[in-house]
């Protein structure tokens, strides 16, 4: 059961308090949950999801450990988060958006 972290940007409400609902809220929009299964995180994801398809504001970004993915890092994303996310070499590198 790998951490997972969600950061969100500018969404609504009730994302905040769905997220505060299953995850700690460690910094305003940072959320962390210690030992959440891939179930849990699936259907967290999908709710999240679901309403970010009804309301299109904002962006939401879900990592966790993956040894089967870049870097051994699993990366979900929702909206159009304030840097590009680039694969190089193994590894995931950030580049600002212009």
């Amino acid at each position: 059961m790998p951490l997972a972290v969600v950061v969100t940007r500018d969404v609504a409400d009730r994302f905040r308090g769905f997220l505060a609902s299953v995850m700690l809220e460690v910094a305003p929009a940072v959320y962390i949950s210690p030992r959440m299964t891939k179930g849990v995180r699936e259907r967290v994801w999908k709710v999240l999801a679901d309403w970010h398809d009804d309301e299109p504001r904002g962006s939401v970004v879900m990592v966790w450990r993956d040894n089967n993915e870049t870097g051994g890092v699993g990366l979900a994303h929702l909206g159009s988060p304030p840097r590009e996310l680039v694969e190089a070499d193994g590894m995931w590198l950030t580049r600002t958006r212009r």
